[in-house]
């Protein structure tokens, strides 16, 4: 638009309005997947059986979309409630993904003077949010080589920089692994604020603190549904203590789950067997994986207990390999550009069977070209 007269520029209002740390910031950047073989985001790469589409289907057209949804989500809650064994004592409060159950919690305690902490590498949420509501960011490095948590590092700077909230992914992403349970709960119990276990990857995970609950009272747990076969419908859950639930609640958006979330995924819910098995095929298939990329000496493999392998070039070519798995139609997560202990990591979601089979000949091609 050509500045005129009367008016400034485009640019001299967001140079005058726009805070600076926001301009500074780049916007979220998801590739595109058209034509790909996708592994990069962690999805479920199964779709529905045929006969559960089409009972969908029928249970859709008898749902109401010109009014508001619940809320709360009630019914819904109560079904969350039942198959997920969340304790009956503990609250729980939907969200539009787990991304924003992370910032309804980091903007309740939103405030220059108080500190988010969480292990680095970790799920970049934590800190981004961090940085748009101004409130401070304290990443603990995990050990460079295996991606472990030191503890008694980790508490040390929980005592030096008294975070309001500790977020702690189980297991963590990008890099795959569980921490031992005994150090989880010993951050719980030694955190001066709130303690939230992020489950993102419960469905393929050995070990849950959703039983925990209401053994610590500053102790939280948020799961979401995108990794079990619903990342479409963008529906996370956080459980906790009833007085902080209600406080976060204060900050949720009116009606921020839409109808058709909340029918489809009561509806999933009472077909949990099909995602648990599901979710079993890809605890298989990861392991097979794991096996066949252990098979090439210029690997570097983490053990998983996601729906994900992070491996890890040993001779610094990661970028290159990224590159010429996208020339043959793969499309993995490249975390390499983010440096430090991810630096020549690659993130390789688990596929379907055949997925996985035509990665790994395009990795063999990118690992030896010109062979």
């Amino acid at each position: 638009m050509t500045q005129t007269a009367s008016h400034p520029s485009e640019q001299d209002y967001v140079m005058r309005w726009i805070r600076p740390d926001i301009r500074a910031l780049h916007a979220y950047h998801v590739p595109s997947a058209a034509g790909l073989i996708k592994l990069d985001a962690m999805e479920n790469p199964y779709t529905w059986p045929e006969a559960l589409v089409e009972e969908w289907l029928q249970h859709l057209r008898n749902t109401s979309v010109n009014r508001y949804p619940d809320p709360a989500g009630r019914q819904l809650v109560t079904r969350l409630r039942s198959v997920m064994q969340i304790p009956s004592d503990q609250a729980v409060l939907l969200g539009n993904g787990s991304d924003e159950l992370i910032q309804m919690m980091i903007m309740a305690v939103a405030g220059s003077d108080n500190v988010i902490m969480a292990p680095e590498p970790g799920f970049v949420m934590y800190r981004m949010i961090s940085g748009f509501t101004q409130t401070r960011y304290q990443g603990v490095p995990l050990d460079p080589e295996h991606f472990e948590l030191p503890l008694d590092t980790f508490l040390a700077a929980m005592e030096e920089h008294t975070p309001a909230i500790v977020f702690l992914a189980y297991p963590n992403n990008p890099t795959g692994n569980q921490w031992e349970r005994a150090s989880i709960e010993a951050i719980i119990t030694a955190a001066p604020g709130l303690v939230v276990i992020d489950e993102a990857y419960a469905p393929f995970a050995s070990d849950s603190f959703m039983g925990d609950l209401g053994r610590f009272p500053n102790l939280l747990i948020m799961r979401t549904f995108s990794k079990l076969g619903l990342a479409g419908l963008r529906l996370g859950y956080l459980c906790g203590p009833p007085a902080l639930i209600q406080e976060f609640d204060k900050i949720r958006l009116p009606y921020n789950i839409n109808t058709l979330t909340q029918v489809t995924t009561d509806f999933a819910l009472s077909h949990m067997d099909v995602f648990s098995a599901q979710a079993a095929l890809i605890k298989t298939s990861r392991q097979a994986l794991a096996t066949a990329l252990a098979q090439f000496p210029a690997l570097e493999v983490f053990p998983s207990e996601a729906n994900f392998i992070l491996v890890r070039s040993l001779t610094g070519k990661a970028d290159a390999i990224f590159e010429q798995l996208l020339d043959q139609g793969v499309l993995v997560k490249n975390l390499s550009p983010q440096g430090g202990a991810l630096r020549d990591c690659l993130r390789i979601t688990v596929g379907t069977e055949e997925e996985n089979a035509r990665f790994l000949t395009a990795l063999e091609i990118a690992l030896n070209p010109g062979s």
